[in-house]
């Protein structure tokens, strides 16, 4: 018996030395493929009209609201004549048209009619500022002040910085004389931060061109940006997260009917003391959490670029997929991405401290992971809910997008040119929490990328929709020389 034991045991260590000798030879050889895909040529590019004209839309004011009624569609309006006269040779050889009150389509006729098209998408909206901020403001929010450094004002992360480089790329390329072989649409929608709209002005657009037997090879609209990945000798290199896929939205009511009455006599549990019940329900019953591929790509791109200590945990991800499961499921910034989530935040109740609630109601924003539909979502509630005699109420929402491929043309595209602007950048897809418009193009495209090719900060990106959002005038020039060469590249052949 003892000698068995002992026998069991040295294979038993023998096996874990393998398994250590193993990974410390796997962590060394644990390094980015090396990918020479040559120098870059320069582009010429006119960076001083490019920020006069990002300054002159940020003072546009084109901000949306859920209420048309609310809408200034004369800005729109002003907005369009602003992009005529600054880009005159768009105006005179892109043919656009206007769809769903405001929202904009050019088209740039290529040479092959046989091939499908390519789609650079950007919304002209920004969201409003919020009361009570206004001086807060370092300056104005409507001003698109240059102050060399910045350009400040709504709008100038989020997103008429996009929408401006495409159109000065455009507007580059047809001075040059390029002409593509594919059609190039540029698909500008006008209500993009309307989360939910029943008029998204980006449906209507896809629905245009879907009904005219149109197909896209790719689109590509707003996403991840250029940040600085940094931390002392492990990493130092700069992330170009692609956005592959988008999480979905959907705002259910969530309500409870009572007898009401006076509150000096009140039952056990009052129609808020149900909901209370439903809520921490809810919260404790979170949706499964999902280890999609992509955070293995992830992961694993980010960690081929650490240093070798590091790399002993990265070179081991699939063998620690349950584990990071379980640490990411208890930080929020990791748990959004790896399972639907569920936040409770607004509630109702009676009208008056002294009187009982006939009708007590909260509010749960769920955003969905691709996979989930809005009716999974519903049931779940039901599932989950202690009581059962509930009302549900869908107020607004959109399901979550299909991923994208990382094998596509389009994706390897974008990762040739960041690699090549700069050897530091590391491209790994990603799914994006927030919206965008390019979930609408579904029907008619297969490749959906989502990604900004400017450079910020982390500390930066915060500004968006916040007070003081601003962009560096240094990354306007970079990111019009990437939709430049992507165009070519994709456009061209």
């Amino acid at each position: 018996m003892g000698d068995a034991f002992l026998t069991v045991l040295y294979i038993l260590l023998g096996l874990l030395a393998a398994l250590i000798a193993v990974t410390l030879v796997r962590a060394a050889f644990f390094k980015p493929p090396k990918k020479d895909f040559g120098p870059l040529s320069p582009e010429k590019i006119d960076r001083a009209r490019a920020e006069k004209n990002l300054s002159r839309a940020i003072a546009i004011e084109t901000v949306s609201y859920p209420e048309d009624e609310l809408v200034d569609w004369t800005k729109f309006a002003e907005f369009r004549d602003f992009l005529d006269e600054a880009y005159p040779l768009i105006k005179k050889n892109l043919t656009r048209e206007t769809v769903a009150q405001a929202s904009l389509i050019y088209r740039w006729k290529g040479s092959d009619p046989s091939l499908d098209a390519v789609a650079l998408l950007a919304h002209q909206d920004v969201v409003p500022v919020s009361a009570g901020t206004l001086g807060d403001w370092t300056h104005p929010p409507f001003e698109g002040f240059n102050d060399g450094e910045y350009i400040w004002g709504r709008g100038a992360l989020d997103m008429k910085n996009q929408l401006i480089c495409i159109m000065e790329t455009v507007e580059d390329l047809l001075a040059e004389g390029f002409q593509p072989l594919r059609d190039v649409y540029l698909c500008f929608g006008h209500n993009e931060e309307v989360v939910g709209s029943e008029n998204a002005g980006a449906h209507a657009i896809m629905e245009t061109l879907q009904e005219r037997g149109v197909r896209l090879d790719c689109v590509l609209d707003e996403g991840g940006a250029i940040l600085p990945v940094k931390a002392k000798g492990i990493i130092d290199k700069r992330l170009a997260g692609v956005g592959i896929a988008e999480k979905g939205y959907v705002d259910y009511e969530i309500s409870v009917i009572e007898k009401g009455g006076h509150s000096s006599q009140p039952p056990a549990h009052t129609g808020v003391g149900k909901m209370a019940d439903i809520v921490r329900a809810l919260e404790r019953h979170q949706f499964k959490a999902q280890f999609q591929p992509f955070l293995s790509d992830l992961f694993g791109k980010i960690g081929r670029n650490t240093s070798y200590p590091a790399r002993l945990v990265a070179c081991n991800v699939p063998i620690l997929k349950p584990l990071l499961k379980t640490v990411m499921k208890k930080l929020p910034p990791a748990a959004c991405m790896i399972r639907t989530t569920t936040a409770a935040t607004m509630a109702q109740g009676s009208p008056a401290a002294n009187v009982l609630p006939q009708k007590a109601s909260v509010t749960v924003n769920f955003r969905q992971m691709p996979g989930t539909t809005m009716r999974d979502v519903e049931e779940h509630i039901r599932k989950v809910s202690p009581h059962k005699n509930i009302e549900i109420k869908r107020l607004k929402g959109k399901e979550a997008s299909k991923f994208s491929p990382t094998d596509s043309r389009a994706f390897r595209t974008i990762e040739k040119l960041c690699v090549q602007a700069n050897p530091d950048n590391i491209v790994a897809p990603y799914l994006v929490m927030g919206g965008t418009d390019a979930c609408f193009y579904e029907p008619i495209c297969d490749n959906i990328y989502r990604f900004a090719p400017f450079t910020v900060s982390p500390e930066l990106l915060l500004c968006t929709h916040a007070t003081d959002e601003r962009i560096p005038v240094s990354t306007l020039g970079d990111a019009i020389g990437f939709f430049k060469r992507f165009l070519r590249e994709m456009a061209g052949s």
